[in-house]
């Protein structure tokens, strides 16, 4: 029987115009109003906490809705059905941030700097600071956009992401301190601390609060259908302009360093296509389910773009080539996340093959 077409609504459509529409915008306004970029760069809550106040309020607009939408209760669920979980979190967490240091050591360090000398060493180590932060952070918010559109299980995503991101308020600063701190690079660690607490605690129990308080008063049928579907323009509207800001404030970086652009693009493109073969190959020789198995490699590959950004620029600043390194992710993952898409849903018969010719089918329930 054949799946049906999944329709996306207008914004997710036409996504990569947006992205590519919001860095053209960024650019020619970075460019063309620096002295208004400079102001806006500068904002911070207070000083020295290197916090950009306009990235931190979008980037919470963007998070808070999400955030809304788990049900951390139904988090026992996942572990009804443990296999999806336990192979996504060891990508997320074992493979992934890991990887990524070992491909920026490989290729911008000794390939584009020691051998080629494209790269000098102290903006390598930077490069590589910014892309193991870009890997440290799995995807949050952009997966149930990738999970319906390989029919993934809902309730399970959902209750995948919580776990995540739960995790990643204890484990993403010491990841990222361990594996940059290796590179050379030092991160002040009340800096890493602050924006955890800025960029995923806050957000993170605001949702759950305003959850659970407005179900309890309000009940769920009305959260689920009248006070979600509010905050849908808000958080593209906040997704738009913080991809713009970002831009904006990386423009010299791009059109002065655009080679860099291409190079840094190599390490994320390979790192992404590993991850994703990786996890979806574990998920069918452990036998987990389809519609559990897309939305777990699509986690498993794809990054928090936007908490990667936002952490760079607070410990790098606006214009510093980890900064960069972290925009270039942006520039890669939704072409790329939806070409792995399309080869979830295209590798489904093949997925649900038993695995040895004598092996019994998979039962459908």
């Amino acid at each position: 029987m054949n799946q049906p077409t999944k329709h996306l609504d207008f914004f997710e459509r036409y996504l990569s115009i947006w992205v590519l529409l919001c860095m053209v915008l960024g650019l020619a306004l970075g460019t063309m109003a620096p002295g208004l970029t400079a102001s806006l760069a500068a904002l911070e809550f207070g000083e020295g906490s290197q916090v950009n106040i306009a990235i931190a309020i979008l980037i919470w607009l963007m998070i808070y809705p999400m955030m809304l939408k788990i049900d951390f209760s139904g988090i026992r669920g996942v572990f009804v059905r443990p296999k999806g979980l336990f192979v996504t979190l060891f990508v997320n967490w074992l493979v992934k941030p890991f990887s990524m240091a070992l491909l920026g050591w490989l290729f911008v360090t000794t390939l584009f700097g020691d051998v080629m000398g494209w790269i000098d060493p102290d903006t390598a180590r930077n490069y590589v600071a910014g892309l193991i932060i870009l890997a440290a952070a799995p995807c949050t918010a952009m997966v149930f956009v990738w999970s319906y559109l390989t029919d993934g299980d809902g309730p399970y995503t959902l209750a995948q992401v919580a776990i995540n991101d739960l995790i990643m308020v204890f484990a993403f600063a010491p990841i990222v301190m361990l594996l940059v701190g290796v590179t050379g690079v030092h991160i002040p660690s009340n800096v890493l601390v602050v924006s955890v607490l800025v960029f995923i605690v806050i957000p993170l129990s605001a949702g759950w609060i305003s959850r659970k308080v407005l179900i309890r008063s309000k009940g769920k049928e009305w959260f689920e259908g009248s006070f979600l579907p509010r905050f849908r323009p808000v958080t593209i509207v906040a997704l738009l302009a913080t991809l713009v800001l970002i831009f904006a404030f990386q423009a010299e970086n791009i059109v002065t360093n655009w080679f860099a652009v291409i190079l840094l693009a190599i390490p994320i493109l390979i790192q992404v296509y590993f991850n994703s073969s990786l996890t979806y190959g574990l998920m069918r020789f452990f036998r987990v389910p389809h519609n559990v198995a897309t939305p777990g490699t699509l986690i498993g590959s794809s990054n928090f773009f936007e908490l990667a950004v936002a952490v760079a620029i607070t410990i790098f600043g606006p214009t510093s080539p980890a900064a960069l390194a972290t925009v270039v992710g942006i520039l890669v993952e939704v072409p790329v996340m939806l070409s792995v898409c399309r080869a979830c849903v295209s590798t489904r018969s093949w997925y649900n093959q038993p695995i040895l010719p004598s092996a019994a089918p998979q039962s459908t329930r």
